[in-house]
């Protein structure tokens, strides 16, 4: 079910998961995973997102970006580092009910917690969880891998 995903990690964290220490401009980006809309770039910080124990990424995402109401099955510790992103908790998306965070805010997304996020003018964030990541979009139809 998650396979997509894992691949599309495991493909970013070849040689990443040993990185100590880096710089912004010796960051390798791709594609985000397909479990993200489209339009999101990654990159793997330290560990390995498919597989168990902890894992940083970083993701960045255009004007204009959203992600529907999910959750995750582990906390999640949200930081952003560039732009500004709005984070909602709830199964349903309201903007209204949303908190603006800028950069150096932070937010921890609680296990299993309905959540959403957008961005009006686009953000890079860092994701800090235990993995391996998963998704699951609390209406299916929302979900970027089940559509054509």
């Amino acid at each position: 079910m998650h396979r997509a995903l894992f691949i599309g990690f495991a493909t970013l964290s070849l040689g990443a998961a040993a990185q100590s220490q880096v710089n912004p401009a010796g960051l390798k980006w791709g594609p985000a995973p397909p479990g993200l809309p489209a339009g999101a770039r990654l990159t793997v910080l330290s560990g390995d997102p498919t597989k168990e124990g902890m894992f940083t990424i970083r993701l960045r995402f255009p004007a204009g970006y959203a992600v529907q109401p999910h959750w995750h099955p582990t906390d999640e510790l949200v930081t952003i580092i560039a732009g500004q992103m709005a984070l909602g908790m709830g199964d349903k998306f309201d903007r209204a009910k949303a908190k603006s965070l800028v950069t150096g805010g932070y937010v921890v997304a609680p296990a299993k917690m309905n959540h959403y996020a957008f961005t009006r003018t686009g953000a890079t964030i860092q994701i800090t969880a235990h993995g391996p990541f998963e998704i699951t979009y609390v209406n299916p139809v929302n979900d970027p891998r089940k559509r054509k």
